[in-house]
């Protein structure tokens, strides 16, 4: 007697993808039940992404709640419309597939009639996904060659900067101009001018923020926002493109040597003497030589200012004593007061030696007083049964209101067939509504996943406390630079209270830290090298457990 097959159903659909190819999430599912009906295989769940792209799996909460019950063996074969649904990278659809087959879970493919239960599927789709990556990056090579030739012709890509806006000229908006916003324009013009007269970055941002002067993007003026705005060309009118390479993965690591820098078709904002001046003061301080920031800061990026909550980072005051004696004092700093200003925030530095002492006594208190982790566990599960209620609560009225968007999809059809409305109105009232729905059905997913989460088994007392064990002895055995990685890795942040004294030191501990750092016995005599041994990013989010102390 044949065995039933259980199969969960993925489908995704991007927003870009919709709108130029008519993929439809409603499609791809009719054709892949259709299918199962035909072979009269089980659907035990379906798994839907809308409007997500497949570059990544971040929130992509429906795909991470589909590993989670493959996890949880609650099918046997996971059905796609085509492979590159569940990822675009080739090696993120290796790893999926790879953490499917170990759970003993199948892969197949409707388009490219596959599955990966046999030796041949397999081959298949790596085949397949090397295929398909290699047309992915054919396009992207395409585009990219079409925005550097628009480059070498004068014309900008992408969005413009303060002081300017773009137009468009013609009825299909293919073609547009670019022209001067005077009010931002005088602006810019007015950083240019106080740098050139001598006043530094952090000076000009903190007037700008006094003044109430904002970004483009509605943020106060920072360093790296007036910096931005002193390198940038195309404010004495030219175009200036293909700086990096692959940005969003390699950041100004994809710096090129292939800069295209043209005259542009836009009009200038400053003039050529003030632009001359500005960069021959920027090089002229690119040259000089670098502060000396001695001392080891453990805890940058983790504490968070009192005031406004951002991060913490490193400062210091040289003073003299009345002996003559150079005398250095080490602290942690608001980070939005030294790079905005005091428009923004204040310093609320805290003295470097005192902050670390307090957080590293904080855990050590915690390992050796019982009562101390007691409590704190405790307080976990209170919170995470606490937590279902809300979310519950949440998901009912995000529920409703997917009810009602559905409705009102289904009224404005009737009316479309009864001819009451016209074609253009009810393509784009659909349209809108289809937004709208594919926001509240991502947030559903989210809040499902939140909710199986905090339903999970108690927290135990036995485990927290082998964990912090763990990090305690690494603490105090590791030399520096491993203790701020494994800093990093577990503390997710430190609150201050109003008398900037440590309040609370908020931990997060997942199956990967505890496998592949605290799992590590602590050595003094080890070596920094390969201490903490770096494995490749799994891909499932893995299920955390945090807490307070």
């Amino acid at each position: 007697m044949n065995q039933t097959i259980r199969v969960a159903i993925y489908a995704r659909v991007s927003t870009e993808e919709q709108a130029e190819y008519g993929y439809s999430i409603d499609a791809q599912l009719d054709t892949l039940r259709k299918y199962c009906e035909l072979y009269s295989w089980v659907i035990v769940g379906e798994y839907v992404d809308r409007g997500v792209s497949g570059k990544s799996i971040e929130g992509r909460y429906e795909l991470q709640r589909l590993l989670r019950d493959a996890q949880d063996r609650k099918f046997d074969e996971v059905f796609v419309w085509k492979f590159n649904r569940m990822a675009r990278k080739n090696i993120d659809l290796l790893h999926i597939v790879d953490l499917l087959e170990k759970n003993n879970v199948a892969f197949r493919s409707f388009s490219e009639n596959f599955d990966t239960s046999t030796s041949m599927g397999k081959f298949a789709l790596q085949m397949m996904g090397a295929v398909g990556e290699l047309e992915r990056n054919t396009i992207v090579d395409n585009v990219k060659m079409g925005h550097k030739q628009r480059a070498r012709t004068g014309k900008h890509n992408g969005k413009v900067p303060l002081g300017y806006r773009s137009v468009k000229v013609d009825e299909r908006g293919r073609e547009s101009k670019i022209i001067i916003i005077e009010e931002e324009a005088a602006l810019v013009r007015n950083i240019f001018e106080q740098y050139a007269a001598g006043h530094g970055l952090k000076a000009i941002a903190n007037a700008l923020n006094h003044r109430g002067h904002k970004t483009r993007t509605g943020k106060p003026f920072s360093t790296c926002s007036v910096r931005d705005i002193l390198d940038n060309p195309m404010f004495v009118g030219k175009i200036r493109y293909n700086r990096y390479e692959n940005w969003a993965e390699r950041r100004r690591k994809g710096k090129t040597s292939e800069l295209i820098l043209v005259e542009g078709h836009h009009p200038a904002v400053i003039s050529d003497e003030l632009w001359e001046k500005v960069q021959l003061l920027r090089r002229k301080k690119g040259t000089m030589p670098k502060k000396r920031f001695e001392g080891e800061y453990l805890l940058t990026g983790l504490m968070r200012c009192p005031e406004c909550g951002a991060a913490m980072t490193a400062s210091r005051t040289v003073n003299r004593a009345k002996d003559g004696t150079k005398v250095v004092r080490m602290y942690y700093s608001c980070g939005r007061f030294r790079s905005q200003g005091s428009s923004v925030c204040h310093a609320n530095s805290v003295r470097k030696d005192e902050a670390e002492k307090a957080v590293t006594e904080r855990i050590r208190q915690a390992v050796a007083k019982p009562d101390i982790l007691k409590k704190v566990v405790r307080s976990v599960n209170e919170h995470r049964s606490g937590r279902i209620k809300p979310l519950r609560d949440e998901l009912a009225a995000v529920q409703a209101r997917i009810d009602k968007l559905e409705e009102k999809k289904r009224k404005y059809l009737g009316l479309y067939e009864m001819d009451e409305i016209d074609r253009d109105l009810f393509v784009g009232r659909l349209n809108d509504l289809n937004k709208e729905l594919d926001a509240e059905l991502t947030l559903r997913s989210k809040l499902e996943l939140e909710l199986r989460d905090d339903q999970a088994d108690p927290v135990s007392y036995e485990s927290v406390r082998a964990l912090m064990g763990k990090f305690d002895a690494l603490l105090r055995h590791s030399p520096f630079q491993q203790r701020k990685t494994l800093l990093h890795l577990i503390v997710k942040k430190i609150k201050l209270d109003s008398n900037r004294r440590v309040e609370s030191v908020e931990l997060v501990f997942n199956d990967d830290t505890d496998k592949y750092f605290l799992s590590l016995a602590p050595s003094t005599a080890a070596s920094v090298e390969g201490a903490f041994p770096i494995y490749g990013k799994a891909p499932i989010k893995k299920q955390s457990l945090v807490f307070t102390i």
